[in-house]
């Protein structure tokens, strides 16, 4: 039993001292001096500040000081600002639930200044003089400065010595703060930063745009190695980028997310953004992205956690799925496509090297006479490449099949087949097809030139060479057609004969119940067997032959944080997936010309085909100057 308190001697009920009170909030806001400069710049922002410079000693432990341009605080405020529940920011409840500022809650400064030696130093336009408030003695005194406010925080957690034995080193706190100071400035493109630390200048980032403060801050491959995301759904609009499914990372360290410009951590928003990568994302590498999620303040709850890090949304499913899309959506254009826009025109462009080669080894026949011949024979105008009368038409019939009932050139739409009909309607062959290209056509992965080992085809474009994985690329083009087949048909559910029983939590039960009308939706229908136990008595049709508790389980935990609709989605993908890895073209499987190019034809128009159904890559770029460079061109 705890010395302190016993029964016997039962301490009578009082109120705590304001001191002590503040230094309770404190714990909950100031953490570490990252959590000082957060609070700090918060109100820089607030005021309106275009330039924030922050000085740091010991990491933050001995100073933290942030100066600021803004609008400043007038002398009458001054000590006003130090006390609890003080704040310019709201003054109702119409207010507070329609926050438009990073701070709100009146409660960071006298927290802070309840655990450190702060001083605040401000001038408004048009005062004759800057005034100095000394928050432990209260003393207020005219001082120098131009428009702005600077807080300055000594000798942090000197009030409660307990706490200061949490921090880390010097070099993991500053770390922290640097850290804190990037989040803000990745959310303000067009206020300028600056961080010293020990009289040294650590980082620095000049007011611009967002795209440049994206690379200044992450660096320039994260804007080489990203696509631009641009959704808007009804209220909600989600912008920012997306990296490439190639560069995640093994950890969740280069994940940013922005709720009307406040960096949040939110389950919601990171489960959307992985669930938008899970088609192309290899194993279990974390995503690289910076989102902003604009939306009307008055559907989301910021006032959750006095760090104002967390929030809630009214709505979370819509959020859910604005990001979802965004993101899948940014992901689904094939970066092929990148490659004609950087081209603008692959015959040109190809036709250019071409002659430069020629021009370069025109004493040689050799390569003079075999450079030109896929040229002559690919800029032919008649490149359909349907049914035809060579002993070819079969192997290429059997990559590149329709529905029989569909018209030529014309890909399979049917709802009423199921998916063993729907696969062998891309793999059993069908009586005719055709993928015409027109002449002028922009190649951007180029036209074929040779196979390697049967397992790679080589092709050239204008950058260079192009090396596909014909497996990997083949499996995500019938991958992306059986899904199309998929969602075209409505979802059917089929009942099971012995009804799937297992133990339920009170939450699933709960769950099951009042979600009863969404789980018809997904072609689902579980109901109550007992009160502690839930019986699936149908699933949906594609899946009748899963773990029908497996996919249960995972849809009510879906439901009851997300979307559920990605579950049966994903059990569904891992089904397709794996008969399209069935059905594609086997390695060491030797194809013609005509075949290989219209393989990368198929590519090109294909969503998500930079990578296969596990998320590795299915082709690879290299470009003339890495090629020179293997061969010491130009040294």
């Amino acid at each position: 039993m705890n010395p302190a308190f016993s029964p016997a001697e039962r301490r009578p009920i009082r109120e705590l001292p304001d001191e002590l009170i503040s230094q309770i909030a404190a714990g909950e806001v100031v953490e570490r001096p990252a959590s000082v400069v957060r609070e700090l710049l918060d109100n820089a922002l607030d005021a309106g500040a275009t330039q924030i410079t922050l000085r740091l000693a010991a990491g933050g432990v001995r100073l933290i000081a942030v100066e600021d341009d803004g609008a400043g605080i007038a002398r009458e405020e001054l000590s006003v600002a130090l006390r609890r529940h003080a704040t310019s920011k709201i003054a109702s409840l119409l207010d507070l639930e329609s926050v438009g500022t990073m701070g709100f809650r009146g409660e960071a400064l006298a927290a802070i200044n309840s655990v450190s030696e702060l001083a605040l130093l401000s001038r408004r336009a048009g005062d004759a003089s800057a005034h100095l408030l000394d928050g432990r003695t209260g003393e207020l005194r005219p001082a120098a400065r131009g428009t702005g406010t600077t807080v300055e925080v000594k000798e942090l957690f000197y009030s409660t010595p307990a706490r200061r034995k949490f921090l880390k080193t010097d070099a993991t706190e500053l770390a922290h703060c640097v850290e804190a100071v990037r989040r803000h400035a990745l959310a303000r493109p067009d206020v300028g930063f600056a961080v010293w630390h020990e009289g040294k200048l650590v980082e620095q980032w000049r007011a611009t745009t967002l795209e440049q403060r994206l690379s200044d801050v992450l660096g320039e491959d994260f804007l080489a190695q990203s696509i631009a995301v641009n959704y808007s759904v009804g209220t909600v609009r989600v912008t920012g980028r997306a990296g490439l499914p190639d560069v995640a990372r093994a950890r969740a360290d280069q994940q940013f997310a922005y709720v009307n410009g406040r960096f949040v951590r939110d389950k919601v928003l990171t489960h959307a953004a992985r669930s938008a990568y899970e088609d192309v994302l290899h194993g279990q590498r974390q995503p690289v992205y910076a989102l902003y999620v604009e939306m009307d303040p008055t559907r989301l709850d910021v006032n959750v956690h006095p760090t104002k890090i967390e929030v809630r949304f009214r709505d979370s499913r819509e959020i859910h799925q604005a990001v979802r899309h965004a993101v899948e959506n940014a992901l689904a254009v094939p970066r092929a496509q990148a490659l004609a826009a950087q081209t603008g025109g692959n015959e040109v462009a190809q036709g250019a090297t071409a002659g430069q080669r020629a021009h370069e080894g025109a004493s040689n026949p050799f390569i003079e006479q075999n450079w030109h011949q896929p040229s002559v024979k690919w800029s032919q105008p008649a490149m359909n490449f349907g049914p035809r009368a060579d002993a070819r038409v079969s192997d290429f019939e059997a990559m590149w099949p329709v529905h029989p009932d569909a018209p030529a050139g014309e890909p399979a739409r049917t709802s009423s087949a199921t998916v063993p009909e729907l696969l062998a309607s891309f793999t059993a062959g069908a009586s005719e097809t055709a993928v015409a290209l027109p002449q002028t056509a922009v190649w951007p992965l180029g036209r074929a030139i040779a196979q390697l080992h049967g397992v790679y085809i080589l092709a050239e474009n204008a950058q260079g060479l192009i090396v596909v994985d014909m497996h990997a690329a083949h499996e995500r083009i019938l991958y992306e057609r059986l899904k199309q087949q998929m969602d075209a048909a409505q979802l059917s559910s089929q009942p099971l004969l012995i009804p799937a029983t297992f133990p339920a939590t009170p939450q699933e039960v709960a769950t099951a119940e009042a979600s009863a009308e969404t789980l018809q939706m997904l072609g689902m229908e579980i109901t109550a067997f007992s009160p502690k136990t839930l019986a699936v008595r149908a699933v949906p049709t594609t899946l009748a032959q899963g773990d029908a508790v497996g996919l249960a389980r995972g849809v009510l935990a879906e439901l009851a944080l997300h979307d559920a609709s990605t579950v049966v989605q994903r059990a569904r993908n891992e089904l397709l997936g794996t008969m399209a890895c069935h059905g594609a073209v086997r390695a060491n499987r030797r194809l013609t010309l005509d075949e290989m190019n219209a393989l990368l034809r198929q590519m090109e128009a294909t969503e998500r085909s930079d990578q296969c159904n596990h998320g590795r890559p299915t082709w690879r770029q290299l470009t003339m100057r890495e090629l020179d460079g293997l061969f010491l061109r130009g040294r």
